[in-house]
């Protein structure tokens, strides 16, 4: 089995050097392609392997978050003659796709890591919604990787041209293509985003034909595809669990279980990026501190009522815009009970990320 072909290269090859630099141990890396809870299948140089996080590195972890994730590389002591290993830690992420986990908890959920680019799906079907696209915008600009839209089931559709342009005025600068996995049509505008080494991820809500284009991609049926419900176009949960594959061309593909609703984690300038022109309205508002509601002097505003800016745009930013917030504010409170339960039950750790403790107690 040759780990180049999942992604492995001279830089993934000096971070491992350098991390591990000083341990003269028998660990190998390995990459996570599939999260089925308590185990993990791994991509090792050994060939696929099943994985399971030791008792120390599991002790180490403080939130869903710090998990291994489909995408990440990992450290692997093998086991039973290479049968199995132990996961010992992960290398740092270069990139790092998630989302709040469903209800009220406050809980990070890392749909991939280590993504060159994330394809966003939408269906050109009753359940094509432009607003919800701003949001995988906002996701997709959080995580690192580079933001490629991709309008599917274009054989259902009579005014697929009017949509993808709809669809390049919410999203100023991002790749848009629409694509048939029926027709076979539109797959060579994406080869540049599968070439050898190159991981892509796809997301999107349930029934926008994620898993379909895996299948025509990989010319393989490796996923299950199932029709959207009649009436209203949406869903049907195929896909269960997140899982890694590689591509007749080279490159490495993420499916992922579509989302009834996508809840953000959390911002690292992704809000302003998905809505570019809105921040850059904003630095010619009379007031910093415009809120783009009411005030005099506000550029925002003026430039819904010239009609160079959408309305319903700018109340999806607003809307977004105060959810984030308020899901910061939930967050930092849940950090502060964390940290305050952890001090009272453990005595004080040593600095340095959870892996590299991991590695030194082994």
């Amino acid at each position: 089995m040759n780990i180049e072909q999942y992604g492995w290269n001279e830089e993934w090859n000096s971070k491992w050097t350098e991390k591990l630099k000083q341990d003269d141990r028998e660990l190998e890396p390995g990459r996570i392609a599939g999260d089925f809870g308590s185990r993990y299948r791994v991509i090792s140089g050994r060939g696929e392997i099943w994985g399971e996080l030791s008792g120390k590195f599991r002790h180490s972890l403080t939130g869903s978050g710090d998990y291994p994730a489909v995408g990440d590389w990992v450290v692997l002591a093998m086991q039973d003659e290479g049968t199995h290993a132990v996961i010992h830690g992960i290398l740092p992420r270069r990139s790092v796709i998630s989302r709040k986990v469903a209800g009220q908890t406050q809980e990070e959920q890392i749909v991939a890591s280590n993504v060159d680019t994330l394809f966003l799906v939408s269906a050109l079907n009753d359940d094509f919604n432009v607003r919800r696209m701003e949001r995988y915008l906002i996701m997709a600009w959080n995580s690192g990787a580079n933001p490629v839209i991709l309008l599917t089931k274009a054989d259902l559709c009579t005014d697929a041209e009017e949509k993808m342009a709809e669809m390049e005025r919410a999203a100023p600068g991002v790749p848009v293509h629409v694509v048939s996995a029926l027709l076979r049509d539109g797959r060579e505008a994406l080869q540049p985003y599968l070439g050898s080494g190159q991981t892509v991820a796809l997301t999107g809500s349930s029934g926008c034909g994620k898993s379909t284009m895996v299948n025509w991609l990989s010319g393989r049926n490796l996923q299950l595809t199932q029709d959207v419900r009649e009436g209203d176009s949406r869903g049907r949960h195929t896909t269960t669990h997140r899982e890694l594959f590689v591509l007749p061309d080279g490159g490495i593909i993420v499916d992922t279980p579509g989302m009834r609703e996508l809840q953000l984690w959390e911002d690292e300038g992704g809000l302003d990026l998905a809505f570019g022109e809105i921040s850059t309205l904003a630095a010619d508002c009379r007031f910093s501190d415009c809120s783009h509601t009411r005030e005099e002097g506000c550029a925002v505003l003026a430039a819904v009522a010239s009609g160079t800016l959408e309305e319903k745009r700018l109340l999806n930013y607003r809307k977004t815009q105060k959810e984030l917030q308020f899901q910061n504010s939930k967050e930092v409170k849940q950090k502060r009970k964390t940290v305050a339960a952890a001090s009272k039950s453990k005595p004080p750790r040593s600095k340095g990320n959870s892996w590299q403790r991991v590695l030194d107690e082994y």
